[in-house]
């Protein structure tokens, strides 16, 4: 099997989180807890995003937040704009939230501000990615706008693989890009229900290092190379134990090339 590094490859990181800085300390721990984890990072702020990132060379970054309530929808926006003018190399997903009141006109003014799309987590905002309240954001992107959706949870039932499928029957023009192999702890219903699909694909974050080898490369077949992209859900997760995760499942160079930059520069038009 041919060794590959990092910096053989340009490196496009699909799925890193950033906070301001008053609050990326505290939000960093509130992650943790949620999921009962260490972090790899105890601060997530842009700061801290560039030098974990700096170690594999990281040519650009897809950064979000989430919105837990409404009112935090404006302001994340703003932030994520800001700090994607002061650094080129980040591609901004801003954030919604299904209780906010002016969905469409908050969309318009993120495509205004050349954003990229949107990031739900249906888990920490407990919103099922199949409710009638998520349809109301899918109406106002659909065919606009990509959705970055966390995927599964083995605790709750918000954002089930299955609730995917639904969406995708009713939304067949909806660009998904399903986090986490499709189901974080929940891969065997992510397996079992999703298929390839020219609108939903999929980040390897929080998963192939949560996964026996065999499983990953099983996944990311079925669901296919063409698919299938990096990421690592900083400050979760270091930067280069994700790459190096990645590389030791035993792909070719060309696979490779595929899921560190090129699926993502097609997807979002980059």
């Amino acid at each position: 099997m041919e060794h590959f590094t990092p910096q053989d490859f340009e490196i496009y990181d699909m799925h890193a989180h950033i906070f301001p800085d008053k609050i990326s300390e505290k939000a960093t721990l509130s992650i943790g807890k949620f999921y009962d984890i260490g972090m790899a990072y105890s601060i997530g702020d842009p700061e801290h995003l560039l030098k974990a990132e700096a170690q594999i060379g990281t040519k650009r970054m897809l950064v979000c937040s989430v919105a837990t309530s409404p009112k935090q929808v404006v302001s994340i926006n703003n932030f994520i704009k800001e700090q994607c003018d002061l650094h080129p190399e980040m591609i901004g997903f801003a954030a919604l939230n299904a209780d906010y009141e002016d969905i469409e006109g908050e969309v318009e003014r993120i495509i205004s501000m050349g954003l990229h799309g949107v990031k739900l987590h249906a888990d920490f905002q407990k919103e099922p990615i199949d409710s009638r309240k998520s349809y109301k954001i899918y109406e106002a992107i659909e065919g606009r706008l990509p959705v970055l959706h966390h995927m599964g949870d083995y605790r709750h039932d918000y954002s089930h693989p299955r609730m995917l499928v639904k969406v995708m029957q009713d939304f067949p023009k909806l660009k998904v890009l399903a986090s986490h192999l499709g189901g974080f702890a929940a891969w065997d219903e992510a397996e079992s229900v999703l298929q390839a699909s020219e609108n939903i694909r999929f980040d390897t974050s929080s998963s192939v290092c949560l996964m026996s080898p065999e499983r990953a490369v099983r996944m990311i077949r079925k669901f296919g190379v063409d698919r299938c992209m990096f990421g690592t859900d900083f400050p979760m997760w270091d930067p280069l134990k994700e790459a190096e995760t990645l590389l030791s499942l035993g792909f070719n160079f060309e696979d490779y090339r595929k899921m560190f930059s090129l699926n993502a520069k097609e997807y979002l038009n980059l």
